[in-house]
C-alpha cells in the first residue's frame, strides 16, 4: 500500500468521493496488490482472483464516503474484501473442494510415472518452479474458508492479532489461538508430504506431466512465473508480531503485483461512460 499521511488520505478520500478521478484512481491503485493477493489466496487461481478484485475494489469505491478514519484504511479495505471472498462461490474450489486428506492420497498414490511429456517445449524447470508455487497456493484451498482467511492474514500479510481481530470479529486472543493451531496443520502437512519444504517424497520437477496432464499448471500460460513480486506495504506495519515459532516455514507466502489486467479495469471504468460519482452512491 502506497505510503500516505492519515491526513493525505483522507483529504485524497475526501477529492474522490467528490468526484475527482484522478484522486480515485490513486485511492484505488493504493490498494490493488492487497486486494489482489488476498483474493489470490483465498480463491486459488490467478483468474478467480483477477474476477474478485474487481468486485472488491467496486465495492470500495461505491463505500468510500462512508469511511471515517476511525480505523486504519487498510483495516477497512481488509474488511470489505474479507466479507466478500468468505462467501464467494465463483470460484473453481467453491465446485471441487480440496482436503487435506484428498491431497495427500494424491501425492502418495499419484502414478506420476504414466503421465506423457507434455512439457511443450518448456523447461522441466520452469515448470518445476510453476507447480511449486501453484501447489502450495492450491493447499490452503484445504482449509475451511475461516482457517483460510486467518492463515493469509496473519502468515502473508502479518498483521498483529488486535488489527486482524477486529477485521474478523473476534478477539486478538482467539484470533492468536487459531492462527497458531492452523500454521501448525499447515506446517505437519508440509513436513510430511512436501520434499521441497518438508521431508516429504513429493518433488515438483517428478510431478510436472502430472500436474499438465491434470490441468493443474499449463505450460502455455504460466501465471506464477510471469507475475512480478511485489511488496504489500500496510500502514500499520510497525504493529507486526510473531505468534509462534512457525513463521519461517512458510516461505511460499510470497505477494505479487497486480495483472495489468485490473489496472486496466480500474482505468476503463473510471474513464468509461458507467462510471458516477462515488459520493452519490
Amino acid at each position: 500500500m502506497n505510503s500516505f499521511t492519515k491526513e493525505e488520505l483522507l483529504d485524497l478520500i475526501k477529492k474522490a468521493t467528490a468526484g475527482d478521478k484522478p484522486s480515485l484512481e490513486t485511492v484505488l491503485l493504493s490498494v490493488q496488490d492487497l486486494v489482489f493477493n488476498l483474493s489470490l489466496r483465498m480463491l486459488g487461481t490467478f483468474p478467480d482472483a483477477e474476477d474478485a478484485s474487481q468486485d472488491i475494489l467496486l465495492k470500495v469505491m461505491t463505500h468510500l464516503s462512508s469511511f471515517r478514519g476511525e480505523s486504519s484504511f487498510s483495516t477497512w479495505v481488509f474488511r470489505i474484501a474479507v466479507n466478500h471472498l468468505k462467501d464467494y462461490k465463483k470460484h473453481m474450489f467453491a465446485q471441487f473442494p480440496l482436503s487435506f486428506e484428498f491431497y495427500g492420497d494424491d501425492i502418495q498414490n499419484a502414478r506420476t510415472e504414466d503421465a506423457p511429456d507434455m512439457t511443450q517445449n518448456v523447461e522441466k524447470e520452469v515448470l518445476a518452479e510453476e507447480l511449486k508455487l501453484s501447489c502450495t497456493n492450491v493447499m490452503l484451498q484445504c482449509l475451511d474458508t475461516e482457517s483460510r482467511c486467518i492463515f493469509i492474514l496473519g502468515t502473508m500479510f502479518r498483521l498483529d492479532s488486535r488489527m486482524a481481530g477486529e477485521i474478523l470479529g473476534i478477539t486478538p486472543e482467539a484470533y492468536r489461538q487459531r492462527l497458531s493451531r492452523v500454521r501448525k496443520k499447515m506446517a505437519d502437512f508440509l513436513t510430511e508430504y512436501c520434499g521441497e519444504y518438508g521431508n516429504g517424497k513429493c518433488h515438483c520437477a517428478d510431478r510436472v506431466n502430472y500436474a499438465i496432464q491434470n490441468h493443474r499448471i499449463h505450460p502455455a500460460q504460466l501465471y506464477f512465473q510471469t507475475a512480478v513480486p511485489a511488496r504489500v506495504m500496510l500502514d500499520v506495519k510497525e504493529a507486526m508480531e510473531e505468534i509462534d515459532a512457525l513463521s519461517q516455514e512458510f516461505s511460499f507466502c510470497k505477494t505479487y503485483q497486480s495483472p495489468e489486467n485490473l489496472k486496466k479495469f480500474i482505468d476503463e471504468f473510471l474513464h468509461g461512460t458507467t462510471f458516477s460519482v462515488v459520493g452519490n452512491s
